[in-house]
């Protein structure tokens, strides 16, 4: 049974075998990022720090894409999900982060909640079909194909690095700290 901690966070397993392991702490991010989001308004959602115009609800936004491109888009090679299937990338590449303005907490909260358990149902698939060691059917733009194990890690740097700025946000908004 997953323990959760005082935020609702799955503990990652201390001992178990890579692919629990990598997917428990991948986990556990993904509720450390929903933890700083939750009980955001529209205000608090769109606060900023210092010159970054980076926001919670642009960090939940890009999240769900990068779910999206890393799970359906690399991994199965499937087209892009909505909404980020009519972005035209090559006039706003930072589409993912600024969409935000635009949207509800909650509905942000819909798309990121969205991505993530299509991305869980993405992997259960890849795993029963060739686990840990398979590769990317799409590979990156300069050709390389990167394997399961390296989306997951990379998975997790990714929210590892950006809950570093989601602490900070959500200090900013309402004094709230922890990890």
């Amino acid at each position: 049974m997953t323990e959760l901690d005082e935020h609702d966070r799955p503990e990652p397993p201390l001992a178990a075998d890579e692919t629990t392991t990598l997917l428990g702490f991948l986990d556990f991010h993904r509720a450390t990022l929903e933890w700083k989001y939750r009980g955001l308004d529209r205000a608090g959602a769109a606060v900023t720090v210092g010159v970054s115009p980076m926001t919670l609800g642009g960090l939940l936004a890009h999240l769900a894409h990068v779910e999206d491109t890393w799970f359906s888009y690399r991994l199965h090679g499937q087209d892009r999900q909505a909404p980020w299937h009519t972005v035209d990338w090559s006039t706003d590449p930072d589409r993912d982060w600024h969409c935000a303005a635009g949207q509800t907490p909650e509905q942000l909260l819909e798309l990121w909640r969205g991505a993530v358990t299509r991305s869980r149902s993405l992997v259960g698939q890849a795993l029963a079909d060739g686990g840990l060691d398979q590769p990317t059917r799409r590979s990156l733009p300069d050709g390389r194909t990167p394997s399961l194990r390296w989306v997951v890690l990379h998975m997790i740097e990714e929210y590892a690095r950006h809950n570093g700025h989601a602490d900070l946000l959500r200090e900013a908004v309402d004094g709230d700290t922890g990890e």
